[in-house]
């Protein structure tokens, strides 16, 4: 019999950076999107037998095992266990946003393109947030609706007011401004989303897994991490692919082709988000380490008690 591992834990090393990419490119794989519910509920199983200490069905392998947690981890929450609405899974990020940042940054011309694709975005984006909102601390619905409402006129708001600023500017300035009510938008969104956490702090462990205490500077630095690997995540399409295009355009290549620049558009995006959306994710350790100096002065008498060297918390993602 081979030795028991344990599924809580991904099987690549969270210390190190590729270890993390390796793990989100498992779990944002968009082939997972087209496993049926049968295959999906089929893991599951293979998942939950093996976590009860119940032997590999015959036929199966270790490697099969993890396969099946693959799966599983793409489709089901976390914490709750309970599976997700499709469009809210981390195997939809990939798809989902190569089709909203391809026609953001196409259809970036018009108000009426602006205001739709800058509102769809945000509520794609507040979907999401609530499928993967956390089961111990659930998110209020109005929390929700909040920040979705203020994310959506702080994008709206950067977007047509930088259309305006930049008429007089090379076209090519004018490409960028979807990237930037983008990454207005992250800033407001997610701060508020997680404003809980920021209120009340979020729980930071010793490495002996002993509580410290709730810590409002280790939610800001996790909550910050998050609000700049999301920017980051969305800076190779929407800055990359407006420069390609415009060098295509000036070649007159799509001149006879009017139908073309969307669907190329949303191709590249895709190719860029394929890679830059694990190995944005993956910037940051998910358990992030923090040194205790760094922590409240009660959290620090607390870690004095348990001799801690160093604290780690959940950022989120």
């Amino acid at each position: 019999m081979s030795e028991r591992v344990d599924l809580n834990v991904p099987r690549w090393d969270q210390s190190q950076y590729w270890g993390r990419v390796m793990y989100f490119l498992t779990t944002t794989n968009p082939i997972n999107l087209f496993k049926s519910n049968s295959e999906l509920e089929r893991c599951n199983r293979i998942v939950n037998s093996y976590k009860k200490g119940e032997e590999i069905p015959d036929g199966l392998t270790l490697d099969d095992v993890y396969k099946a947690k693959d799966v599983v981890d793409s489709a089901y929450h976390p914490e709750t266990g309970e599976k997700m609405i499709i469009v809210g899974r981390m195997s939809a990020q990939v798809p989902m946003n190569m089709l909203v940042t391809g026609c953001m940054i196409t259809f970036y011309k018009t108000t009426p393109a602006v205001i739709f694709w800058q509102w769809f975005n945000q509520s794609f984006n507040a979907l999401v947030n609530y499928t993967n909102r956390s089961g111990t601390s659930p998110m209020p619905l109005e929390q929700v609706a909040k920040s979705y409402v203020l994310a959506t006129s702080g994008a709206l708001i950067t977007a047509l007011g930088l259309n305006k600023l930049v008429k007089r500017l090379p076209t090519v300035v004018g490409r960028f401004v979807p990237f930037a009510a983008v990454a207005a938008a992250n800033c407001i969104n997610i701060p508020l989303m997680r404003i809980k956490e920021l209120d009340n702090g979020i729980e930071v462990y010793d490495e002996n897994k002993n509580l410290l205490g709730q810590s409002q500077s280790a939610a800001r630095t996790g909550i910050s991490a998050v609000v700049l690997s999301r920017i980051v995540m969305s800076a190779p399409g929407m800055i990359l692919t407006p420069v390609i295009m415009e060098a295509i355009e000036r070649r007159g290549i799509l001149k006879n082709m009017k139908w073309a620049p969307a669907p190329l558009q949303i191709a590249l995006c895709g190719v860029f988000l394929t890679f830059a959306t694990p190995m944005c994710c993956a910037l940051y350790p998910q358990i992030s380490p923090v040194s205790i100096q760094k922590l409240e002065p009660e959290l620090q008498k607390k870690a004095e008690k348990f001799n801690s060297k160093i604290g780690y918390y959940n950022k989120g993602l």
